[in-house]
């Protein structure tokens, strides 16, 4: 029997082929009462089972080079959430105070962890729930015996097989590295998950949150996986697989024609030079940039090398990051974004961890950064370091205020003296930028462009901030919407009044990466667009199918529309020219 589900298109493209169940792992462990003399022999059982998937991980992160770029990022991750006391020591504590079995202590240390996550407002750092899962399923996995995780992958022989899980962890994707699979479909995960980021960075479709696909698709069935609109079609008829296999050939044909691209400059029509940048979170992304085509970083996610642990890393931990990313750059530009992280992960170990209602609105990024200047100063510090390797900027997330500016730049000139007292080198005329994702901010720019050398608009937080919607709450994110009337007038004015100030702006949220709206913002004014990697090929083929001059006129006119339906009509025609 033929039927549809729907999930969450994470990672664009179609895939034909049989379905692979990966077994699941259960986390629904039975407590066990230990007798006072087995205490300690049952701690000792729990650190030889983090011991083992330790080494397991330490061996696949030695072996990354031959898998998929972005999965070191994820190993260091659980490497780092295997060495947290939260999960190697406090288990032990639950052991020998409540006389427990070690799988159901860490069980229950884990619920705890993955309520104070997904109270997180910061959808990329709530999704790190799934990290603190799969680290203690894989725990639990060792514990019960059940070896390592290939032999989740036993029988994984075949053409275009499609993996359907529950979830995916780091080392089942390690393990899957040397066969062949056409697409990830899971029960749970989002846009920010590391199955998405790996799909997206191994240019494989994926759907994700389908809630119940494990349960319903049955091994070996036929599946069409239609990345781009969120949809699984499972053992469907003749007619509608030969109407996919043609599309998926249409599709195949046209990325084969985005790679000839690669060396192309970004120029429209009628020869405007375009800058297309890459989005990375971590070292291992710089062959993904080469490999795009981009021309550098427009923006670095610090805050991975944040996660994972009770405390900030130390300065020199940091410049050895920066270094390898502006060193791998080759002398192309990279934009370092400060830690974009909030007060509801407590990161400093001499603050209190006060709960917040509304953690959005509360003290996160700049705000965090500004009462905490001795780690603030060694962010600074080791961006000022690296910035002697290459050409370097400094951006600085979710500022509002004037005053937040002109405390950031003082912070700024305080890490510089340091350096200059310690004869330390660094670019003395290193820029500096803001990004705009408050609504006050694109208001009121103007107190922006005054003090800084560039901006970056992080559409994604301002959508949201603006339409006063949470995209991941499913109750409302259909209401999400990038080319609302206040959207569109806000980019304009920040555009606008950018271009007359001779400030660059550049933009880093989702809509850079969506080629429905590059047309649009290239006639808003926009010049400069940060992506991920595997975005860029097809936004420089739209920019270079594109005219300004016979553009801007059609955008001006959208721009006096008041009706999101009547803006959406007006941008299918503009993407038809």
């Amino acid at each position: 029997m033929s039927f549809t589900l729907h999930g969450l298109p994470v990672s664009g493209g179609i895939a034909i082929g049989q379905a692979h169940l990966i077994s699941q792992a259960t986390l629904e462990v039975s407590h066990l009462l230990v007798s006072p003399r087995m205490v300690e022999k049952e701690v000792a059982r729990f650190e030889a089972a983090l011991a083992s998937v330790r080494n397991e991980f330490a061996t696949m992160k030695q072996s990354k080079e031959s898998g998929p770029a972005d999965i070191g990022a994820f190993i260091d991750l659980h490497l780092l959430l295997l060495s947290d006391p939260e999960l190697s020591e406090v288990p032990k504590q639950i052991i020998r105070e409540r006389r427990c079995n070690a799988e159901w202590a860490i069980v229950q240390q884990m619920e705890r962890l993955v309520e104070e996550f997904e109270k997180i407002d910061d959808v990329y750092l709530r999704e790190r729930s799934y990290d603190v899962r799969q680290v203690v399923e894989r725990v639990v996995r060792e514990l019960a015996g059940h070896g390592h995780a290939s032999s989740r992958t036993r029988g994984f022989k075949g053409e275009n097989l499609i993996v359907v899980a529950h979830d995916l962890s780091p080392s089942d994707v390690m393990a899957f590295k040397d066969q062949h699979f056409a697409s990830f479909v899971t029960d749970v995960g989002g846009a920010t998950s590391h199955t998405a980021i790996l799909a997206r960075g191994m240019a494989i479709p994926a759907v994700l949150g389908l809630h119940n696909a494990r349960q319903l698709i049955r091994d070996k069935e036929t599946l069409i996986v239609d990345g781009t609109r969120g949809v699984i079609i499972v053992n469907p008829d003749q007619r509608v697989l030969e109407e996919y296999e043609l599309k998926k050939s249409q599709i195949e044909l046209e990325r084969s024609k985005l790679k000839l691209l690669k060396t192309a400059r970004a120029t429209t029509l009628d020869r405007v030079k375009i800058d297309l940048l890459a989005n990375i979170e971590e070292p291992d992304d710089i062959p993904a940039v080469f490999e795009s085509g981009a021309e550098g970083v427009g923006l670095f996610r610090t805050e991975f090398i944040f996660l994972g642990r009770g405390d900030m890393p130390s300065e020199d931990e940091q410049y050895e990051a920066y270094r390898k990313v502006v060193k791998g750059m080759e002398g192309q530009p990279v934009t370092i974004r400060t830690f974009d992280l909030g007060n509801d992960k407590n990161l400093f170990e001499d603050r209190e961890d006060e709960r917040r209602d509304n953690p959005a609105l509360g003290l996160r990024s700049i705000r965090l950064s500004l009462i905490e200047p001795k780690s603030f100063q060694a962010q600074l510090r080791a961006i000022l370091r690296a910035s002697k390797l290459g050409k370097v900027r400094i951006l600085v997330p979710m500022m509002s205020h004037g005053h937040q500016i002109d405390q950031m730049l003082a912070a700024v000139e305080q890490a510089k003296s340091s350096l200059r007292c310690e004869r330390i080198a660094f670019d003395e005329n290193i820029e500096i930028g803001g990004t705009i994702e408050v609504p006050a901010a694109a208001l009121a720019v103007g107190m922006f462009l005054r003090r800084l050398n560039f901006l970056s608009i992080g559409t994604n937080d301002l959508i949201q901030y603006t339409l006063a919607i949470d995209r991941s709450d499913e109750q409302v994110s259909n209401l999400y919407d990038p080319v609302h009337p206040a959207i569109l007038m806000l980019l304009s004015h920040v555009f606008s009044s950018a271009e007359k100030a001779n400030i660059p702006v550049s933009v880093c949220g989702e809509m850079a990466g969506d080629p429905n709206y590059t047309r649009l913002l290239l006639g808003l004014g926009l010049r400069q667009f940060s992506m991920h990697p595997a975005q860029v090929p097809a936004i420089k083929q739209r920019i270079k199918q594109s005219d300004i001059a016979e553009i801007t006129p059609i955008v001006r006119k959208i721009l006096r529309c008041d009706e999101s339906a009547k803006i959406q009509e007006q941008i299918e025609r503009l993407n038809a020219m």
